[in-house]
């Protein structure tokens, strides 16, 4: 299908609000200034034999990279008053570059360090995804099959496939954009939200147009998704993703709550998704109201680990990754979003965003490499860029200039206000 270019341009904007749970009602001040110095380095080069083509996609990590990478990654901190982040750039025989910079908590000054927990927001979308994408191996669903067999009371959901679901392609309102759930989580962050109530918020909506035709990132497709494997299952979500794909993953850092609960020890994350629209620490917050589409918590560890398994369809047949890894006609030049994964330029992975922190993990499969970025704000810049964007653009144009991540900026005509997890 070919897109207009309002289409091509409602496309962009979708990309560009990847990973944003709610959107921001106001303007704050920054919470940090001139970045602190960096902590818990660690950067490592091997000689290895002459590089084949893929090889010179990526720049070895020689401590004069290094240095250029840490310049990068400050200005942006300075630029888009980031408190604190931690970035961890590897590929196999160019080494490895892990650097913490800033502050976990600004009112004790506690550094930031590699080891911290993080929340990940919309990360949580790859690993429900995955969930369905085994269930499609093991031959319980269908990509194809409408979402009506599994969930009631859906909009078009006799039209709905599980497939536009996961590709963010069924046309359902985005519940994080309803001004009551706005209200409703700002005035009450501590709130426990159940995911019909957040259904609620998005069938009070009108379908914003017929399955399949444009990509429009909603959170109501991934809250769809974890119903539908309960509902396969009998399983709780949480508890499904746990035995399945964390535990199999070898992830021994991540966790989906089921409450406020945060494992230390953590950062601290700052939001202006607020009520008043003031700077406030969001570290205690409920992400129930994320569930499928952004409650889960993790590591610098095991993103890095994620970031390749996901990727490369580690826990799924080669076919069905396959067809995770698909992108649609009509998508944006360089990129582009398939069954709960993106491409952009090359790299394949996906970003996170909630109330205080934000997350990029992503991997280039040319030179085997892996990027994942945890910080600890999500307040945007001024043009609605998200800081998650403007650090991978910083670190992908010092190593891999011919493979710079970089989502646009919400177009002009496009409400600003974000619709990730």
């Amino acid at each position: 299908m070919t897109y207009s270019s309002s289409r091509r341009r409602r496309v962009c904007a979708g990309l560009a609000a990847l990973g944003i749970l709610a959107a921001p009602l106001g303007a704050g001040t920054a919470v940090a200034t001139e970045p602190p110095g960096p902590a818990a380095f660690m950067t490592t080069a091997t000689t290895s034999s002459p590089a084949s083509p893929a090889e010179t996609e990526f720049r070895e990590l020689t401590p004069a990279v290094a240095t250029e990478l840490d310049k990068a990654i400050q200005g942006v901190m300075r630029d888009a008053n980031v408190p604190g982040v931690t970035v961890a750039l590897s590929a196999p025989g160019k080494g490895t570059y892990i650097r913490s910079f800033g502050e976990a908590d600004t009112a004790t000054g506690t550094a930031m360090s590699p080891g911290l927990y993080m929340r990940i927001g919309s990360e949580t979308k790859t690993f429900t995804v995955t969930g369905v994408l085994q269930l499609v191996d093991e031959g319980k669903v269908g990509l194809d099959d409408p979402i009506s067999e599994y969930v009631d009371g859906v909009p078009n959901g006799d039209k709905i496939t599980l497939r536009q679901l996961a590709g963010m392609r069924s046309g359902l309102f985005n519940y994080t954009a309803d001004e009551n759930f706005v209200k409703a989580l700002t005035t009450n962050p501590e709130r426990q939200f159940t995911p019909r109530q957040l259904l609620d918020y998005a069938f009070a909506h009108p379908v914003e147009f017929p399955p399949g035709e444009e990509f429009q990132y909603s959170n109501t497709n991934t809250v769809l998704l974890g119903l539908a494997i309960e509902k396969v299952t009998g399983t709780p979500l949480h508890d499904y993703i746990q035995k399945n794909v964390v535990e199999p993953a070898g992830l021994r850092h991540t966790s989906f709550p089921t409450d406020a609960a945060f494992p230390r020890p953590h950062a601290h994350g700052y939001t202006n998704q607020t009520a008043s629209g003031e700077v406030e620490d969001a570290t205690d917050w409920n992400p129930s109201w994320g569930w499928a589409a952004g409650a889960m918590i993790s590591n610098l560890q095991d993103m890095r680990s994620w970031a390749k398994t996901v990727a490369t369809g580690t826990l799924l047949t080669p076919e069905t990754q396959a067809e995770r890894l698909k992108i649609p006609p009509g998508s944006p030049d360089g990129s582009g979003y398939g069954l709960g994964i993106f491409n952009i330029q090359g790299w394949i992975g996906h970003n996170g965003s909630l109330p205080g922190y934000q997350s990029l993990t992503i991997y280039l499969p040319e030179a085997q490499a892996t990027l994942a970025v945890l910080l600890n704000t999500d307040i945007t810049t001024d043009d609605g860029t998200a800081p998650s964007t403007l650090l991978g653009k910083a670190v992908t144009s010092v190593v891999t200039p011919d493979h710079v991540y970089d989502l646009p900026a919400p177009a002009p005509e496009t409400p600003a206000s974000p619709s990730g997890g």
